[in-house]
């Protein structure tokens, strides 16, 4: 059955590190929610698929292509297919990532 689901609510920080949570997957893609510690990161890495991020709580860095942008609560980005990327916390943040297989 669905069930809403409040987004900042429903993954908890951990303090030094980074927290995930898929909350569904199949053939199309997956659907992954993530807090991110002060200053934890994701080291920069490509992927097969687009990935929207939404920022829920906080803020975010994400390098694109060698291009820095910052996003904070309710800020969208997507990250195309095969371009190198990585994530840094410039404070506590959550956010929901959206992999959408061809």
């Amino acid at each position: 059955m669905a069930e809403p689901i409040n987004l900042k609510d429903y993954i908890e920080y951990s303090p030094g590190s980074i927290v995930s949570k898929t909350l569904k997957q199949n053939s199309a893609g997956t659907i992954t929610l993530f807090a991110f510690d002060s200053g934890q990161e994701l080291s920069e890495h490509s992927a097969p698929f687009d990935a929207v991020v939404h920022v829920i709580e906080g803020e975010g860095s994400f390098l694109i292509g060698g291009e820095e942008h910052n996003l904070k609560d309710g800020e969208l980005i997507i990250m195309p297919a095969n371009v190198p990327h990585a994530v840094k916390a410039v404070q506590k943040f959550k956010m929901l990532l959206t992999m959408l297989r061809a």
